[in-house]
């Protein structure tokens, strides 16, 4: 995944992703150190995106 210039917290962005898709719980957005890649790839699956498109959904999250 490049690299976005951050400008949201992950928190506020967690807000907003569950928002946008209400299907998504709490649990979906846990993930320990070394664990970002597999919750990435889950959410990628939930949200029938490929990792290009999370990409594009993340960027879309800092222009809000």
């Amino acid at each position: 995944m490049a690299k976005t210039n951050i400008t949201r917290s992950w928190r506020e962005q967690k807000v907003m992703l569950k928002r946008r898709f209400p299907f998504l719980s709490d649990g979906d957005f846990d993930f320990k150190d070394g664990q970002k890649e597999a919750m990435l790839d889950n959410f990628a699956v939930k949200l029938k995106k490929t990792r290009t498109g999370l990409e594009v959904l993340f960027t879309e999250l800092q222009t809000y």
